[in-house]
């Protein structure tokens, strides 16, 4: 396979500084690198920029510009796409790591959504960056039996959507269940 994993993703931050120290005081991330430029290295466009990044336990980063002299939202979240849809979603170890981010933030004073279950896949909480990022914490909470049947019906989920535009329709694949119910 040509891709062995995710070496960063990169978006805007408001503040390099607020930025570094919620990422590795409020989530425990490591600040690996700093860098900038007057010029975008790709484009040779003129835009003063400090490029962060934070490392993952395994490895994969998360990374951020602060852009002072361009226009735009500071989150660059795109304007016309719903709030709840673009988000960074970090793995956690399991569910009751995921209890204790939410106590942990929660007492940071950082206000959270969740837990949420979704289709018995991941369990998940949700908050804010000061960027304005949501930030979504899941832990797995699938069986390997489950996992192989979410691999097996997964094109047939995308045909039907496909086909209906209307997740109620799940009922001709699964007759309403979702989860652990079709197992």
């Amino acid at each position: 396979m040509l891709i062995k994993g995710l070496h960063h993703a990169a978006f805007r931050c408001k503040d390099a500084r607020e930025t570094v120290d919620f990422y590795t005081n409020v989530l425990g991330l490591k600040f690996i690198h700093a860098m900038g430029e007057d010029h975008v290295p790709s484009t040779g466009a003129y835009s003063p920029h400090v490029h962060i990044f934070f490392e993952m336990e395994d490895g994969s980063c998360i990374a951020f510009f602060e852009l002072p002299r361009d226009k735009g939202e500071p989150s660059g979240r795109d304007p016309e796409t719903p709030a709840w849809v673009q988000h960074f979603a970090f793995r956690v170890k399991d569910e009751a790591t995921l209890l204790q981010a939410k106590a942990d933030l929660e007492a940071k004073g950082v206000p959270v959504i969740g837990p949420v279950n979704h289709d018995d896949f991941l369990l998940s909480i949700y908050f804010f960056d000061p960027s304005g990022h949501r930030l979504e914490l899941g832990a797995n909470i699938s069986t390997p039996e489950l996992d192989a049947q979410f691999r097996a019906e997964a094109m047939d989920v995308l045909r039907l959507w496909e086909q209906t535009h209307d997740w109620s329709q799940r009922e001709k694949l699964f007759g309403g269940k979702t989860g652990y119910q079709r197992a």
